[in-house]
């Protein structure tokens, strides 16, 4: 029998499904409402979060408190990627301002943009995806959003987010 060595996309997705997913147990309720107030300490004092910060190898706070935060909105672990829904309420053939913004965005304001941006997707995409995307927030990363939101295939190079 052989095991593989779970992805970061995995490990994240299961992470979410685990402890803030399912919003009908109360502690899943508490914790998701407590992530998204938390500050950086508060975020990192919650054992969820170092269990997540131990399955990923990270011990980088700024990263694990934005992947946290943001995942505490989201509602629904659903299929598509959080860019391909966006570009789906596309009205033009260009990107809306809030889209640009968000591929501008670092730091906390790279947290309040994808929070803004849950919303408009029904706060529902797919977990891994995003809390992959969010831990690794690369030019590669902003580039293949930008494919998914228009709804072209991106160029092999970008196809997959760093393990």
């Amino acid at each position: 029998m052989t095991t593989e060595e779970p992805t970061a996309r995995g490990i994240i997705r299961n992470w979410w499904r685990h402890e803030i997913g399912d919003r009908q147990s109360s502690p899943a309720r508490a914790l998701a409402a407590r992530l998204r107030r938390a500050t950086a300490i508060e975020a990192l004092s919650e054992p969820a979060v170092h269990r997540l910060a131990d399955r990923l190898g990270s011990r980088d706070a700024q990263r694990l408190h934005r992947l946290v935060s943001v995942l505490a909105h989201l509602r629904e672990d659903a299929g598509q990627r959080l860019p391909q829904k966006l570009g789906a309420l596309r009205r033009d053939d260009g990107p809306n301002l809030r889209f640009q913004q968000l591929m501008r965005a670092e730091g906390e304001a790279l947290t309040t943009a994808l929070v803004r941006a849950l919303p408009m997707a029904g706060n529902a995409c797919n977990a891994g995806a995003l809390g992959a995307d969010i831990y690794f927030w690369t030019d590669d990363t902003r580039t293949r959003w930008t494919f998914d939101y228009f709804g072209a295939a991106a160029p092999e190079s970008l196809e997959e987010t760093p393990e």
